[in-house]
């Protein structure tokens, strides 16, 4: 039988030796496959039979290095909940190389959970099971609700127990990302004080992921800014929370990255917040915009020896954040209330409606879906007046928003239409993630995973039979804390 065809272009390791530490997986004891993602695999030019014959299946456990690859562990560095932290590097993943798809586009694939390396910093190197489905789960959701993301192909089981606080079954992930270069791989090189090794990266980034800045680090820098801005608008736009948006888990190519204790906000607070490490709240709902751009003026700082106008030009691309940032999340939050044009007092009229999803704990993804039912007259109110308690002031709102609505050109079918498609009916719900989680960690039952990818890959199509998919916990199903998987 011929080797498994992967066609790599390794642009990566074609740079100096001080970008990465040359390691190759660690072998495990016995792999299993959970699942293959076919559709990417495809994509990736990859035939996901073979992925998931025994060839392909030592290849996703880091039993065999395929032909072409070039396995290594990124070096970079980070702030962590706001402290530098100058080498960090992947300290459990390991980079077999680039693929290019057949798009033509160049892509990483990565096993987390594969082995230590060089930036392991006395860790294991290991992933355990649950946290590599909840990657799985929450990537390819996101890739279905339209967020860019890095991507899952596959998950297995190792065969063997990894401990964290207690004894728990391994697995690696295959992720699949547009490039693995970070905010904070570009703090590595400034911290060292190696400017051509900034230089060189930058080079890279552009050449890679923003082919028309070509020449000016400026416009590279701008490009960045409006990628990140537009990215953390569309994580507010479905209640998103990353959990963890240190530096190092800022993706350059403006790609969600690194899916530790992220969650999805039921009833709407922008004071939200999940993760057990994030005790002030710093990463909270509302307060991504800003470390967004917190996080792109630490890239700034680090590209200020190549900016023409250093710290003028600087400022003046960060500047440019909240416009972006604004129009992105405003576009879509009057997209969702069923308004294509822009109108004075649209800001206030969805805002209000923010304000009182919060006093009365309203559910943010189903008020809105609900609200889509709503469009052809009061008659479709009580299903979304039902999620605010007595009503709480829902009436004199939808009265000034069907006003609204008759100086839109199109009728009541049409915007229905426009919000159907923009608000999902489905997300990974926190309590139903866990489920499944526990299904398969404690059970080893992964009909709950399966079933729950299912319903995620499709989540503006409505399917009674699965109804349950699209309720909030009940009070006694609530997560209160999601963890890293570290």
């Amino acid at each position: 039988m011929p080797p498994m065809h992967i066609s790599f272009d390794n642009s990566y390791a074609r740079l100096p030796e001080r970008f990465y530490a040359r390691v190759e997986p660690t072998p495990v004891a016995a792999p299993r496959l959970v699942r293959v993602n076919a559709a990417l695999a495809r994509t990736l030019g990859i035939d996901p039979d073979e992925l998931a014959g025994p060839e392909g299946v030592a290849v996703l456990a880091g039993n065999h290095v395929p032909r072409g690859a070039a396995p290594m562990a990124l070096a970079y560095a980070g702030h962590q909940f706001g402290h530098l932290v100058p080498q960090l590097g992947d300290g459990r993943a390991c980079l077999l190389g680039e693929v290019v798809g057949r798009d033509g586009l160049h892509r990483d694939i990565q096993l987390k959970g594969s082995g230590p390396t060089p930036f392991s910093r006395r860790g294991d190197g290991r992933a355990a099971l649950g946290p590599v489905l909840r990657e799985y789960l929450v990537s390819e959701a996101m890739a279905a609700l339209g967020v860019p993301t890095t991507r899952t192909l596959a998950a297995v089981t190792t065969g063997e127990a990894v401990w964290r606080e207690t004894r728990l079954p391994g697995a690696v992930l295959t992720r699949v990302a547009a490039s693995h270069i970070r905010v904070g791989t570009f703090q590595y090189f400034a911290a060292r004080g190696d400017i051509e090794g900034v230089r060189l990266l930058a080079d890279h980034a552009i050449a890679r992921h923003y082919p028309a800045a070509t020449g000016s680090y400026r416009a590279f820098l701008d490009a960045v800014v409006a990628a990140q801005a537009e990215l953390v608008a569309r994580w507010l736009l479905i209640g998103f929370i990353h959990g963890v948006m240190n530096t190092d888990n800022c993706s350059i190519a403006g790609e969600t990255i690194d899916y530790g204790p992220c969650a999805f906000m039921d009833a709407y607070d922008p004071a939200t917040v999940f993760s057990s490490i994030d005790q002030a709240g710093r990463y909270a709902y509302g307060n991504q915009g800003r470390i967004a751009l917190w996080n792109l003026a630490r890239l700034a700082e680090t590209l200020l020896p190549l900016l023409d106008g250093g710290e003028a030009a600087a400022k003046e691309a960060l500047a440019a954040f909240p416009r972006h940032f604004q129009k992105a999340y405003f576009d879509g939050l009057r997209r969702k209330i069923g308004l294509s044009v822009e109108r004075d007092g649209d800001d206030s009229l969805v805002q209000d409606l923010l304000k009182l999803m919060m006093e009365h704990g309203a559910d943010f993804t189903q008020t809105f879906r609900r609200l889509g039912d709503a469009v052809a007259g009061p008659a479709g109110d009580a299903a979304v007046r039902s999620l605010f308690g007595d009503g709480g002031g829902f009436e004199a709102w939808a009265e000034r928003w069907r006003s609204r609505l008759t100086r839109e050109g199109d009728g009541p079918a049409a915007i229905r239409a426009i919000m159907r498609a923009m608000n999902p009916a489905f997300i990974p719900r926190n309590h139903l993630v866990e489920a499944a989680l526990a299904a398969a960690v404690e059970r080893e039952d992964f009909g709950p995973f399966e079933e729950l990818h299912a319903v995620l890959s499709r989540p503006f199509e409505d399917d009674p039979a699965r109804d349950r998919y699209s309720l909030p916990a009940r009070e006694e199903e609530r997560v209160l804390q999601t963890f890293c998987g570290t």
